[in-house]
C-alpha cells in the first residue's frame, strides 16, 4: 500500500465549519432553554469568550483585565439572560467586585461552552478579525469618488451672533 492510498484528501466543502455551526445551536438552545426555564437541577454553564470579538460589550474594566478571553459562569447569580431571535447574541446580567454589569455576547465570539454537572462540554476554533485601519482602506477611484455638495471653500460662521450679550 502506498502513502497515497492513506491521505485523506482536502474537502471542497467546509465540513468544520457547518460542524461547528451545528454545535453552536446546541448552546444557542441551552441558552433559550435557561432563560425561559431557568437552570434544573445542580445544572450551571462555564461560557468561555474572545473578549475583542467585534460586537462584544462588556465593560472596560473588564476588557482591560481580560483583553483576550474571559469565563462567565452562570450557576446561582445572573439575570436577564436572553438570546436574540436570529441566536447571533446572547445578553446576561451580572456582577463583578458587586457591580452589576450587562455582558452582550456574539455566539460567534464563544470558545467553550461547559455544563459540568453533566460533564458536557463544547470548543470553537475562533478568529478575532484585525480591525481595518482607514489608512490601509484604498482610495476611491473615479465613479467611487463622492461628489461634495458644495464645491469650493467651507464658510466659517460665527458663532457671535447666537451667544446672549454680557451686561457690563
Amino acid at each position: 500500500m502506498e502513502d497515497d492510498d492513506l491521505t485523506i484528501p482536502d474537502s471542497l466543502l467546509p465540513y468544520d465549519e457547518w460542524t461547528q455551526d451545528a454545535l453552536r445551536q446546541v448552546v444557542v438552545s441551552a441558552l433559550r432553554h435557561v432563560a425561559h426555564a431557568g437552570l434544573p437541577g445542580e445544572h450551571h454553564f462555564y461560557v468561555t469568550f474572545k473578549t475583542a470579538y467585534p460586537g462584544v460589550s462588556i465593560p472596560e474594566r473588564l476588557r482591560a483585565q481580560y483583553p483576550d478571553e474571559m469565563t462567565i459562569v452562570l450557576q446561582h447569580q445572573f439575570h436577564a439572560l436572553s438570546v436574540d431571535e436570529a441566536g447571533e447574541t446572547m445578553s446576561v446580567g451580572l456582577s463583578f467586585a458587586g457591580v452589576p454589569s450587562t455582558l452582550v455576547i456574539p455566539i460567534a465570539a464563544i470558545t467553550g461552552f461547559a455544563d459540568p454537572q453533566v460533564r458536557f462540554g463544547l470548543q470553537f476554533e475562533v478568529a478575532v478579525p484585525e480591525p481595518v485601519k482607514v489608512a490601509d482602506l484604498p482610495e476611491p477611484q473615479g465613479d467611487d469618488v463622492p461628489a461634495r455638495p458644495n464645491e469650493g471653500p467651507a464658510a466659517v460662521v460665527s458663532l457671535d451672533a447666537f451667544r446672549k450679550k454680557q451686561k457690563d
